[in-house]
């Protein structure tokens, strides 16, 4: 397994379309396992593959973790991966407030449905369906459903809002680059 790099919204391969997988083989697998990995790392609860930059209909997620007194995640017997997922019922409300492994340290209300079922492909390769009402699972799925449509919770927001975020991932992604930078000259 290899960790994978996240990437950082405003990012335009994040605002691009994921494509069918169909059948699963050894590099799905692959990729299901390195995201699990890049996830747990993150401390996340899901992940898209469009965010480690691979345009497919992978996602992972876990959000059976705990969470320790330092704030540091561990991981739970709720991994799975959804691959080719589709929304087969939507119905209801649930506001929530989300996160995003693409846009560190932000947090906001964002409504989405509160039933919802979801059929998909396991990393076994065999179709599954998946129910979740008014539940961290439910909006999880929608949040990384979301991403592999180009589409970030921030895109539920209000202009102003999604303005003064991205500025502050701009600000982010330029101290990170000023990090890099003096990590390669000083070795």
């Amino acid at each position: 397994m290899a960790l994978r790099e996240i990437l950082v919204w405003p990012d335009p391969r994040l605002k691009q379309k994921a494509k069918v997988v169909g059948n699963v083989d050894a590099a799905v697998r692959r990729l299901c396992d390195d995201m699990a990995e890049s996830m747990y790392e993150a401390n996340g609860v899901g992940l898209a593959a469009p965010q480690v930059g691979v345009h497919q209909n992978v996602i992972v997620m876990d959000v059976q973790q705990r969470t320790d007194k330092e704030g540091t995640r561990h991981k739970g017997e709720g991994l799975f991966w959804l691959i080719d997922p589709v929304l087969k019922f939507a119905e209801s409300e649930f506001t929530y407030t989300e996160g995003c492994l693409s846009i560190p340290d932000e947090y906001e209300d964002v409504t989405r449905f509160g039933h919802i079922v979801c059929e998909f492909t396991g990393r076994d390769g065999k179709r599954r369906e998946l129910e979740a009402e008014n539940t961290l699972l439910s909006v999880c799925v929608q949040h990384e459903m979301d991403h592999l449509q180009g589409k970030l919770f921030v895109d539920h927001l209000s202009a102003l809002k999604r303005e003064l975020i991205k500025r502050r991932m701009k600000k982010l992604k330029a101290q990170r680059e000023a990090e890099r930078k003096g990590e390669a000259t000083a070795l």
